[in-house]
């Protein structure tokens, strides 16, 4: 299965933790064979919720580098 996961780069949800979150991501996916597409997008206007992200068309909100890699072992291990 490919999986997609969109992380907002608008700069409320970039200076919350997403900058951080995005080295997070990358430093994941380098280290695991996953199918996947990860792709920015621009502010979708839910600031206060952010940092937000989506993994396979669900959104994630208020995500922090803590709980980040529980929350990609959990949505892309393999079933």
């Amino acid at each position: 299965m490919k999986h997609t996961i969109v992380i907002c780069m608008g700069s409320s949800c970039f200076a919350r933790g997403n900058k951080r979150n995005l080295k997070i991501i990358e430093e994941y996916l380098a280290g695991h064979r996953i199918d996947r597409t990860l792709t920015g997008r621009g502010c979708v206007g839910k600031c206060r919720t952010g940092p937000n992200l989506s993994i396979d068309g669900e959104n994630f909100e208020r995500v922090d580098s803590e709980s980040l890699i529980d929350l990609l072992e959990a949505k892309l291990k393999e079933r």
